[in-house]
């Protein structure tokens, strides 16, 4: 006999809250409870949330403990530093999933050193298809009661390159990776530089030379994957598109590493990955192909004269990247298969 579970969002007017409670309304084995926000509480979710018509009468409730408690899951789509607060007043006995960066990273002076503040400690890493040794994160979720979802870049670069790292075709100490990203990973905040009349027809690197605060976490998922030191140099640049992420990354080849050897480690890797698709080759990413889908799309390349590994992959940075990771995980913690409630297909055109 199944069972429904009731969930809870926190953060709900803004882009991650809306984006898991869009795949909630299609996942059968839920029912959505309290919504909650900072700001926008007492509003109607429709105020913030237009295309989810389910919902369009549901009042926003302040983001408490009280309102959150009682629940089977809490997913919190909350600012960096406000996660911590909220989970250390729910019980253990709630599935909590984090889709902010209080919980990610391992190494507290990471977290201090990136995001200046105290850190709120390290939960179960929220991406199943991340090598862990002989196996992949997915056995570490089973039963969990807090998740730790990734952040949306580093799901991408993270999956661009660790079958190389892993399978030691390519060197952890040379790694540059330059993404294009679509707008709404910066949230919603009204911000000048987000203003459409700012970014329409630009292209706008942002936490240029070694600042951005996904470093730290894509250096730990590498590690996991075999690395030793990471030396990573990392550049993203908002784009003109409202979502997506096209993440370009790098590496040194080991020698005699040609492209055949590169493509049959990667096939071995993701053949059988429900949401990670290596495309045939000459067949590039888009992220337009990524459009509303949990898949991540990944290409390979050598360049020969160089010696470089060459990886290209797509996401769409608000599901596979955020909320579709973090329902995938909610689903392996809750026993459910894997794919629930999750589409593979994206939007065209």
């Amino acid at each position: 006999m199944s069972h429904t579970y009731n969930v809870a969002v926190a953060g709900a007017s803004g882009y991650a809250g809306g984006e898991v409670l869009r795949l909630l309304l299609q996942h059968p084995d839920v029912t959505i409870g309290a919504l909650t926000a900072a700001s926008s509480a007492g509003s109607r979710l429709v105020e913030h949330q237009p295309h989810l018509v389910a919902l369009h009468d549901r009042v926003i409730e302040p983001t408490t403990a009280e309102t959150l408690a009682g629940h089977d899951v809490v997913f919190l789509g909350l600012p960096h530093g406000e996660s911590g607060k909220v989970a250390a007043a729910l019980g253990p006995d709630t599935l909590v999933i984090d889709c902010g960066a209080d919980h990610r990273l391992e190494n507290a002076d990471d977290w201090v050193a990136y995001y200046g503040s105290d850190h709120a400690g390290t939960w179960p890493y929220g991406l199943p298809e991340l090598f862990t040794g002989a196996t992949k994160q997915r056995e570490a979720l089973g039963a969990v009661k807090r998740i730790a979802v990734p952040g949306c870049n580093v799901t991408a670069v993270t999956l661009g390159l660790q079958p190389a790292i892993a399978a030691d075709l390519a060197e952890s100490t040379d790694i540059v990776a330059v993404l294009a990203n679509g707008y709404s990973g910066a949230g919603k905040a009204a911000k000048p530089h987000l203003l459409a009349s700012e970014g329409l027809g630009a292209a706008v690197p942002y936490a240029v030379g070694g600042t951005h605060r996904h470093i730290p976490e894509i250096a730990q998922n590498l590690r996991h994957a075999g690395a030793g030191e990471v030396a990573l140099s990392f550049t993203p640049t908002l784009v003109p598109m409202s979502r997506g992420i096209l993440a370009t990354a790098t590496a040194r080849l080991r020698p005699g590493v040609d492209l055949a050897a590169v493509r049959q480690t990667y096939a071995a890797a993701y053949d059988a990955e429900p949401f990670v698709h290596l495309l045939p080759e000459g067949v590039w990413p888009s992220t337009a192909s990524t459009l509303g889908s949990n898949h991540a799309l990944v290409q390979v390349a050598v360049d020969e004269k160089v010696g470089r590994l060459v990886t290209v992959t797509a996401i769409d940075n608000l599901v596979k990247g955020t909320a579709g990771g973090a329902i995938q995980s909610m689903n392996l913690a809750l026993g459910l298969p894997e794919t629930t409630g999750l589409p593979t297909e994206g939007v065209a055109p």
